[in-house]
């Protein structure tokens, strides 16, 4: 009688532990694809749908062709909010972007007290948008925030009513946003900064190059990614904004700062037309990937021939 050999008994269990290195990745993984599809996928392909019905209170499935659009690109406020969030989101994203850099690079310096102030600038990014809004339309009410004090100081000429201004409550809602935002973007350029191996900067210093020129001819174009990475936030934040300018402006004086958002959840929740609400989820959808996959695309071309 033989004894088996050691290879053959250990043969199984490498089968099975092969198996289980194979299965229960994809096994734990399983719920969280399955609710992403279903969740986000899916629901986007059900508002898609629901944008060419006659939904209004309930949806309704029947077939109705582009009369939600028509609709919606005959209505004057839908244009009104889109030209808001051009402003808005131009602005917003412009101004965070700078800040956001220029305070990286004043923290790249290593300057004393540089954990302290990081934490400040990043601290407006864990409250919510709720609390920001309501924050700074305090400090914006002509007769409550920052006017009154300055009067109360004596500067009686002072003048800043930019939040019950028509023309300029929009950019209430920028400064609003960029404070909240621009601490984020800083920590997104400072790791960028921080990443860059310190031989390219000391040859450059060897070659004779000033700080001021490394940053702005070797440094900063190097964080062509991050850049993109923040862009994207950004666009995707302003676009779907809401509880921000609900809690400052409630979308007004008048309409002076109607975004997209806010027309959608009006008309698709509180005005019983949920079919015209679904086709402006849709058009915000377009814009975001409008603004969005040309930039991807250049990039995806640049990484490909780089």
């Amino acid at each position: 009688m033989t004894a088996p050999r050691h290879g053959a008994a250990v043969a199984p269990w490498l089968s099975i532990g092969r198996l289980a290195d194979t299965v229960l990745p994809k096994l734990v993984l399983a719920p969280t694809i399955v609710a992403c599809l279903v969740g986000f996928y899916g629901f986007i392909g059900w508002t898609a749908w629901l944008s060419f019905t006659e939904s209004r209170l309930l949806p309704r499935y029947e077939w109705a062709g582009l009369i939600q659009y028509q609709e919606l690109f005959a209505n004057e406020r839908w244009w009104t909010s889109m030209q808001n969030l051009a402003v808005f989101g131009g602005l917003f994203i412009a101004v965070s972007l700078l800040v956001g850099l220029v305070m990286a690079v004043l923290l790249d310096q290593r300057i004393r007290g540089e954990g302290a102030l990081r934490t400040l600038y990043l601290y407006p990014m864990a409250l919510s948008f709720i609390v920001t809004g309501t924050a700074w339309k305090w400090v914006l009410n002509p007769g409550l925030g920052l006017e009154k004090t300055l009067h109360d100081w004596g500067f009686t000429d002072f003048r800043f009513d930019w939040i019950v201004n028509p023309d300029m409550a929009i950019y209430t809602v920028v400064i609003a946003a960029v404070w909240q935002s621009s601490g984020f973007v800083m920590a997104l350029f400072l790791a960028g900064l921080r990443g860059i191996d310190d031989s390219i900067i000391k040859a450059a210093q060897v070659d004779g190059a000033g700080l001021p020129t490394i940053y702005a001819r070797i440094l900063i174009p190097s964080l062509r990614p991050v850049f993109l990475s923040a862009f994207m936030i950004l666009a995707h934040i302003a676009v779907k904004s809401f509880d921000l300018v609900m809690a400052l402006t409630s979308g007004g004086p008048g309409f002076a700062t109607d975004l997209p958002s806010i027309f959608m959840y009006q008309h698709g929740f509180t005005r019983g037309q949920l079919g015209l609400g679904a086709a402006s989820a849709m058009m915000m959808l377009f814009t975001a990937c409008a603004v969005v996959m040309p930039l991807l695309y250049s990039e995806l071309r640049r990484e490909r021939r780089g």
